[in-house]
C-alpha cells in the first residue's frame, strides 16, 4: 500500500516502512524488519509491556511506559530525520 503522505508531499512520513517491516518480521526476518523500520521492535515491546501492565498492575509500570514511549518516539523522530537527510 503506497504512502499517501509520500505520494502528495514527496517526503516520507514518520511511519513509512512500517508495513514492510511488519511483513518481514512475520516472515521471521528480524534484521530485514529492523532495516525497513527500526522503531517497530521497540513499539512492539512497548505494546507488550502495556498489555502486561494492564493485566498485572506493575508497581512502577506507568513510569516505565512513559520512558518506553519517550525512547520509542525518539527513535521514530531520528529515523524520520535520517531518511529526510539521506533522501534529499
Amino acid at each position: 500500500m503506497p504512502c499517501i503522505y509520500k505520494k502528495y508531499l514527496g517526503i516520507e512520513c514518520p511511519g513509512c516502512g512500517m508495513q514492510c517491516a511488519v511483513i518481514e518480521l512475520l516472515k521471521g526476518h528480524v534484521w530485514e524488519s529492523f532495516k525497513a523500520y527500526p522503531p517497530l521492535i521497540p513499539m512492539l515491546l512497548m505494546l507488550l509491556f502495556l498489555l502486561l501492565h494492564v493485566k498485572f498492575k506493575f508497581r512502577n509500570g506507568a513510569l516505565y511506559l512513559k520512558i518506553l514511549f519517550i525512547f520509542t518516539t525518539s527513535i521514530i523522530i531520528t529515523n524520520c530525520l535520517i531518511k529526510l537527510i539521506i533522501n534529499h
